[in-house]
């Protein structure tokens, strides 16, 4: 007779226990493994962006060739459209409004101030939509976001570089000769393209985070465009003779779209003499470059995590 035996009783075993968090964090950081999108140190955040200098160069200049690739005159509008907006405010404001009277050379001046401001709005334009218009690019590469609004940028300065060559020949065409003067619209533009980056990574984030601003952004550009004497001379508009209260004068040339126009026209017209200038102007320059590059740059990075999520 078989004996039948009970099998055993089950055993049961304890779940293991999970590794506590900072076990966990110090595995990971003795294998060299870090938080997916962690925000790195501003010294590291420099070098990575650095290190794609390459490409940020590559991609404004793609950018700026595909531009006008549908249309037929191809990058002949690079300089048309400068020259073009030249030409209506040159009827507008010269003709109709007179805002030309006791401006000599005006329109190298009109042209000049034109073309540098085209230069400051095209770069906060682009800087606003570098995040919101690129999402597709910032989720599914990995890299530092500040590369898009420097390489915006960069592609407006190039832009710039297109109307220059437009602008030395207007220049020439109206008897304005060249001269030694014309050197310090390198540190000028230099100025300008920190100042103008550094505004763009202020409004890159914002426009990040309220998609929204990109259309609100053209009504405060024209805005900030009629106060900057795009168009006219603050030096004449805001004289003894105005009627207007003294202090409107210095306040509207401490405006950093008036301190980069007023130090090139300063560098290419002879008639523009250095009374018109501002008090100090190129330590307003300096300043509002360092004010609007390095503070633009570190409230950038500051929301690095954020850019493509949500």
């Amino acid at each position: 007779m078989s004996q039948v035996l009970d099998p055993p009783p089950p055993t049961t075993e304890a779940a293991p226990t999970p590794a506590p968090d900072h076990d966990l964090a110090a595995l990971a950081a003795r294998h060299g493994l870090s938080v997916s999108g962690a925000r790195p140190s501003l010294p590291e955040y420099v070098r990575q962006l650095w290190a794609r200098r390459h490409f940020i160069g590559a991609f404004s200049t793609a950018k700026l060739t595909a531009q006008y690739s549908q249309a037929k005159l191809g990058q002949v509008w690079q300089v048309m459209t400068p020259l073009l907006n030249a030409a209506v405010y040159y009827f507008i404001f010269g003709m109709l409004m007179n805002t030309s009277r006791g401006v000599e050379d005006f329109v190298p001046f009109l042209v000049t101030g034109v073309f540098v401001w085209t230069f400051t709005q095209s770069s906060i334009m682009a800087g606003t939509r570098a995040i919101s218009g690129n999402l597709g690019l910032v989720r599914a590469l990995h890299f530092p976001r500040a590369a898009l609004p420097v390489s915006f940028c960069l592609q407006q300065l190039q832009q710039l570089m297109f109307s220059m060559g437009a602008l030395v020949v207007i220049l020439l065409a109206f008897g304005v000769p060249p001269g030694p003067s014309w050197v310090l619209a390198i540190p000028a533009l230099v100025l300008q393209f920190v100042f103008n980056t550094g505004v763009a990574m202020v409004m890159a984030r914002v426009g990040a985070k309220i998609p929204d601003m990109a259309q609100l952004m053209p009504f405060l550009l024209r805005t900030w465009m009629y106060a900057s004497g795009v168009m006219f001379s603050i030096h004449h508009m805001t004289g003894p003779d105005s009627g207007l209260p003294s202090w409107i004068g210095p306040l509207l040339q401490v405006n950093p779209a008036v301190v980069y126009i007023d130090l090139m026209r300063f560098a290419l017209i002879d008639s523009f003499g250095g009374g018109m200038l501002p008090d100090h102007v190129w330590a307003l320059a300096l300043g509002w470059a360092l004010v609007a590059g390095i503070g633009g740059f570190i409230y950038f990075w500051k929301a690095e995590e954020t850019y493509g999520r949500g």
